[in-house]
């Protein structure tokens, strides 16, 4: 064995279509993020500013998914045997924590300006948010074929700020117009606390879903009583028990078990028909079983259980 061999499967995440849909997305987000924060000082609106300010998350958001993407390319090591895949994972959970602490912003900003309305430039607002409505249309549109493709927590995570951005600049128009019809300069911060209640609903959904998997929860996707049950299944199996499943990242998980098999049972055969199952019906290509017997590993009144069953 050469040093630093130690036989790792490769986990790695080659994503191409991820790559190169979130270069496009982060040119054309921090050019229109140039726009918008000079079009929202020069206009004085709050709903644009907010707006605005969720486009700065989104370009911190996309450059950390595009690390996360090359980290994940990066070969297993003697300290990481994983590999780099988890880093995506925590990119996400920054991505969503960053939405959060945003939308409380805007929304302790807009009930100063509820209590203080200020005048803005109608003109300048509304041509700004009209450009971004453009800009969040094309890129929700991109970022929701590249899911298609690849399932990424990264790409989706990508996608909420821009559904959030989306809606941002439907509430900024719609606020402009409010304004123009009625002089009421009070919608221009109620609508920015609705973009803050939209930015917060798609942060917290991010921050769930990679804490779960940081928590090494089962995917949700999967039932662990019924994978269970197929294992036990398989020809010479008496019992499965310490059986774990968790996600190293988006569509790359890992599975172990310690398994009762009757004596005489040829283990290898045991352990092929389950990896066998893992893989075609669960598409769980990273599992680890222990074949047992409690005659051999002592597992106590569990394992004095299954002896009385051989009897």
């Amino acid at each position: 064995m050469k040093k630093g061999d130690f036989h790792h499967l490769d986990h790695v995440k080659e994503q191409q279509t991820s790559k190169k849909t979130l270069w496009i997305t982060l040119l054309l987000t921090l050019f229109f993020t140039i726009v918008e924060v000079v079009g929202g000082l020069m206009s004085n609106s709050l709903a644009l500013l907010s707006d605005s300010a969720h486009m700065i998350s989104d370009v911190v958001a996309l450059g950390l998914s595009m690390t996360a993407i090359y980290m994940a390319t990066r070969k297993p090591t003697k300290k990481y045997t994983f590999g780099f895949l988890r880093f995506e994972i925590i990119a996400s959970f920054l991505n969503g924590l960053a939405l959060a602490v945003i939308s409380i912003g805007i929304v302790i900003e807009g009930i100063k300006r509820m209590i203080n309305p200020q005048d803005v430039d109608l003109q300048l607002m509304l041509t700004i948010a009209s450009i971004g409505l453009v800009v969040n249309i094309v890129l929700t549109i991109v970022l929701s074929r590249s899911m298609k493709e690849e399932d990424n927590l990264n790409v989706k995570s990508a996608l909420w700020h821009f559904i959030g951005d989306l809606l941002s600049s439907v509430g900024v128009i719609t606020s402009a117009i409010l304004i123009y019809m009625t002089g009421f300069y009070l919608f221009d911060p109620l609508i920015s606390l609705v973009i803050g209640g939209i930015i917060f609903t798609g942060g917290a959904k991010i921050i769930r879903e990679s804490l779960l998997v940081l928590m090494e929860s089962v995917p949700e996707q999967f039932d662990l009583d019924q994978i269970r049950q197929d294992l036990s299944e398989v020809e010479g199996v008496e019992d499965v028990h310490e059986l774990h499943l968790w996600a190293v990242s988006t569509e790359h998980y890992s599975l172990t078990a310690h398994v009762f098999v009757r004596e005489g049972i040829q283990p290898y055969c045991v352990i092929l028909a389950i990896n066998h199952i893992l893989q075609t019906k669960y598409g769980i290509d990273h599992s680890t079983i222990q074949i047992e017997h409690p005659t051999i590993l002592d597992h106590g009144e569990y394992g004095k259980q299954f002896l009385l069953n051989q009897v």
